[in-house]
């Protein structure tokens, strides 16, 4: 059953959060530690349904994995070739991360497999991973126009490869450096813009023997794991609905405790600097090979921008938070080079331009980005199209509404930000069930 929200404007936004962790770092953290010898302890595990269904697989995969506390994973390592075949589909719910990830992984084992997700990651398109995948020999199959579920053929023996991505994308990036490290000889990878390098620090950090930099990585195959434990820090993404909301009602300031600050990621946090945000880093430390700080944010007006395109890679989760922030400024902010929003979980560019207009915007949409004209936000239902980013980005929006925001279809905030409604109405939002 479909389950909607209220927002409205509330009162100043007060106080000091926690943010769940990190969604990437915790995909990532289950399987390394699955493939490593030794057992790993993590900590500041999302527990959301993305990474859950993640933890699932590797235990239909034969790994064992403890809860000894929420937040909290003892995974025993099987070894880089200790999985198991699993009886049946292995369904990865609405995980893109998982998905693309999993189909270098488990390319490169001896038994077969199927890859399956819900409705919205069931109509995502794969052929930008098993495109690089087929060069280096694995054969996967997949439904007409390359979408899930995908049909994973084992036994096939991979060669390194050295491949340009044609679009910049750290999940296809992951699924070939993931495949890599079964694949004899090297697997080089080459981006068009550098982004999130969250596989390479991990890969480092459980002790593979792996070279990057921005834009550039390099991987020996045939490289075992060691265990190691991680502290996942508190998920960027997730946050920055916080730090849009105390940026644009008056009055507010919060402290983001712990924030994960890897540079691949911030690109929203330069963007709303360079329209006045009012945000500080305290507290820099480093938790599990990533760095991060608090983060505290105070109500500033905002100014519309040219959003540099540069920026795009680094912030490609953030931009519906970004839309409501453009809302909220003074003069028009234009969005360029940003396509892969067309693709994540809802077609993002149209989506929250549709959601805008409903409240009264004007929203100029282009095939890569579009100009937001900023003004007064009035009241209407928006259909969030199963996208929790979308919903949590509605529900901020309707902190400045004139009226009551009516926001449809917030289920799947569950596999990113579990407990959202209450952390915000905890800080000041004006947020019920419909």
């Amino acid at each position: 059953m479909k389950q909607d929200w209220i927002a409205s404007a509330g009162q100043p936004l007060h106080g000091t959060l926690d943010i769940p962790g990190d969604k990437s770092v915790s995909h990532r953290a289950v399987m390394f530690a699955a493939l490593a010898d030794g057992t790993s302890t993590i900590d500041g595990f999302l527990e959301g349904e993305d990474t859950r269904a993640t933890a699932v697989i590797f235990s239909r995969l034969g790994v064992r994995i403890e809860t000894p506390s929420p937040s909290r994973r003892v995974v025993h390592g099987v070894g880089v070739d200790g999985l198991k075949a699993a009886e049946g589909a292995l369904d990865c719910g609405n995980a893109g991360t998982g998905m693309r990830l999993l189909a270098g992984l488990l390319a490169a084992q001896p038994f077969d497999s199927v890859l399956i997700g819900d409705e919205s990651l069931s109509r995502r398109p794969m052929r930008r991973i098993t495109g690089p995948l087929a060069r280096m020999g694995a054969r996967i199959d997949t439904e007409e126009g390359g979408l899930p579920p995908l049909r994973i053929h084992g036994g096939q023996p991979l060669r390194g490869i050295d491949y340009t991505l044609e679009v910049a994308s750290a999940q296809v990036k992951s699924a070939v450096l993931l495949a890599g490290l079964y694949a004899q000889g090297e697997t080089i990878v080459h981006e068009p813009h550098p982004t999130r390098d969250y596989t390479e620090r991990m890969l480092a950090a459980f002790g593979a023997d792996i070279e990057f930099s921005p834009g550039h990585a390099r991987l020996r195959g045939g490289q075992r794991l060691r265990a190691t434990d991680v502290v996942v820090p508190a998920d960027f993404s997730s946050s920055a609905f916080f730090l849009v909301a105390a940026s644009i009602v008056p009055g507010s300031e919060l402290r983001l405790r712990a924030v994960g600050l890897n540079p691949r990621r911030t690109g929203l946090l330069t963007a709303l600097r360079l329209m006045g945000a009012d945000i500080r880093e305290e507290n820099r430390a480093e938790q599990g090979g990533e760095p991060v700080a608090d983060l505290v944010v105070r109500h500033a007006p905002l100014r519309g921008i040219e959003v540099p395109e540069a920026l795009v890679p680094d912030m490609i989760d953030e931009f519906p938070a970004l839309f409501v922030a453009a809302a909220c400024a003074e003069g028009p902010t234009v969005v360029r080079g940003a396509a892969e929003l067309r693709v994540k979980e809802s077609d993002r560019l149209a989506t929250m331009a549709a959601g805008l207009r409903t409240l009264g915007l004007q929203v100029n949409e282009t095939p890569d980005g579009g100009t937001i004209h900023p003004g007064a936000l009035g009241s209407g239902r928006i259909d969030s199209h199963g996208d929790h980013r979308i919903a949590m980005s509605f529900a901020v929006a309707g902190q400045r509404s004139r009226g009551e925001v009516q926001v449809g279809d917030i289920a799947n905030v569950a596999t990113s930000f579990p407990g959202f409604d209450t952390l915000a109405t905890g800080a000041g939002f004006a947020l019920r069930p419909a």
